[in-house]
């Protein structure tokens, strides 16, 4: 089977109210929340993008996304698993597997789709060559960002090429840039989705032999444009969360950034302006620099490194 997106990501808190609060400065509207759980979604056509469940801090699991019900059906019993019953917002169905790792992976299927939140216009940029915004200003309102959609997540891994093998062989994942150390070692990959000739993100999962030891590294949220990412900065800097690394631009997959640490230090990011490939781009090898690597902004922190 293909994968056709991410889905979702799942954590546990001891405070939902506190994440609650998080989420809502970082860019996310709750959905829903009791006294166990909490779900938020984005501005795009996701039911949820991030689920909490009260417990000691930690990260719970992935959601990937099937392109239907028949590919849902197809991993089930190619892996021995139960097809089950999606609990959160949209509904849909699930099968739940666990990566090399142990890391909870769900795929899933039939999720209904609400409506889709209107962004705020876009501004007009004026640039040396091309001046287009004439004759009147440009105002941006402040306040969070306008986050869209679950872009990526990371993932850092005991054995580069064991997990791989693991995605590759149920998702259908390409590689985008493998992480090459030397001609006989790397450590990690970005993986896209293989959507044919429908561009999809550079990289919906990387995954890292990380000397930290397996276990998350952190999640990625696209974000309406540049304007409402530096918006979301001012915002998320006032309510006096951390930051960790940003605002820069990637060499790898090319977006602008700007990473931040929930109230139990996982880390989530805000970006925009991604590369868009399609299966026809191939594969290329990186080095650890490039990973690293920015075209401008801070360089990465040890925490990112």
């Amino acid at each position: 089977m293909k994968i056709e997106d991410v889905a979702f990501v799942r954590f546990r808190a001891p405070d939902l109210d506190r994440m609650r609060g998080f989420l809502q400065d970082f860019g996310l509207r709750i959905v829903d929340q009791d006294d166990r759980r909490l779900f938020a979604r984005g501005a795009g056509a996701s039911p949820v993008l991030h689920m909490t469940e009260l417990g000691e801090p930690g990260f719970a699991g992935l959601g990937l996304r099937a392109a239907s019900l028949d590919d849902l059906e197809a991993l089930a019993e190619a892996e021995g698993a139960a097809v089950g019953s999606l609990d959160a917002p949209g509904g849909g169905k699930v099968v739940t597997l666990r990566d090399p790792d142990g890391h909870r992976i769900d795929v899933v299927a039939g999720q209904q789709a609400p409506d889709e939140t209107p962004l705020p216009a876009p501004g007009v940029w004026n640039s040396a060559r091309d001046p287009r915004r004439l004759r009147r200003v440009e105002r941006t309102a402040p306040g969070p960002s306008h986050v869209v959609r679950l872009g990526h997540c990371v993932l850092n891994v005991s054995d580069f090429r064991v997990s791989e093998r693991w995605y590759k062989e149920r998702f259908g994942f390409i590689t985008s840039d493998e992480i090459v150390l030397s001609p006989s070692l790397s450590v990690g990959a970005f993986l896209r989705c293989d959507r044919g000739d429908t561009p999809t993100d550079h990289h919906t999962l990387f995954i890292v032999q990380s000397p930290k030891g397996a276990g998350f590294n952190h999640a990625a949220f696209e974000v309406a444009d540049l304007d409402d990412l530096t918006a979301g900065h001012d915002r998320l800097k006032a309510a006096g969360f951390t930051p960790e690394w940003g605002v820069g631009r990637h060499v790898l997959g090319s977006q602008v950034f700007d990473y931040w640490r929930d109230p139990w230090g996982h880390t989530l990011e805000h970006w925009t302006d991604g590369d868009l490939l399609t299966a026809a781009d191939g594969s290329s090898n990186a080095s650890l620099q490039d990973l690293v690597g920015v075209h401008w902004g801070p360089p990465a922190p040890p925490t990112m490194a």
